[in-house]
């Protein structure tokens, strides 16, 4: 199997041909600014992760705090299943989820959209793992995640239709993401690995999730 890089690029080749040239100068323009600016710069290994309280796709809450007494948790912030890329992600953890399981961790994919949209994303994508939901992006504001859209990216995102109207799929007038990050959390609320990149169309690798949990077992 390919890695999840060499087909997130793949999927980036595909996209070009999917959008004008000024449209993907804004994609990239506004990749550079939060690489630029000093906010949404995550959290770092060793800083204690936040707790949190949230609702999985069914509407039942899952408490971090509670669930990491069962063993370390790897949480994974994402975009929402509007985006390819993050489908593509949630897709290539699932298949390596018998191996975490098999560490003794789990797995928790956090995203701004609503219990009804993350249903979706979790059916449409055949995850069995806890897909949850940040409404207004509290618990990425926490893991200095979130950040709004610029305003070029509202306007350019208004006229895609429902596909992109982030209001309804976020239930949220705020228009805020996260810039997508993945941590590894040992069972003291430690972060043990810190992932996170600007750029969407970069993901963390299922491997080295699976390096930093052999080391957890040690």
């Amino acid at each position: 199997m390919e890695n999840l890089a060499k087909r997130l690029l793949n999927l980036s080749e595909e996209s070009k041909n999917n959008f004008p040239p000024d449209v993907l100068a804004l994609f990239d323009k506004s990749i550079k600014e939060i690489e630029e600016n000093d906010f949404a710069k995550g959290l770092n290994e060793g800083d204690k992760a936040p707790d949190f309280d949230l609702p999985n796709a069914t509407g039942m809450n899952v408490k971090l705090s509670e669930e990491l007494k069962k063993g370390p948790a790897i949480v994974t912030f994402y975009r929402g299943g509007w985006c390819p890329y993050c489908n593509m992600q949630l897709r290539a953890y699932q298949q390596v989820l018998d191996q975490i399981h098999e560490a003794g961790a789990q797995l928790f994919a956090i995203s701004p959209q609503s219990p009804d949209a993350s249903l979706d994303t979790q059916d449409k994508n055949d995850l069995t793992f806890q897909v949850l939901s940040d409404v207004g992006s509290k618990v990425a504001t926490n893991y200095n995640l979130a950040y709004r859209l610029p305003n070029y990216l509202i306007n350019l995102y208004k006229t895609m239709g429902d596909q992109l109207n982030l209001p309804q799929i976020n239930a949220d007038e705020s228009w805020t993401l996260p810039v997508t990050g993945t941590f590894v959390i040992d069972m003291n609320g430690v972060i043990r690995l810190a992932h996170l990149d600007p750029d969407f169309k970069k993901r963390l690798e299922p491997k080295e999730i699976h390096d930093v949990l052999k080391q957890l077992q040690k």
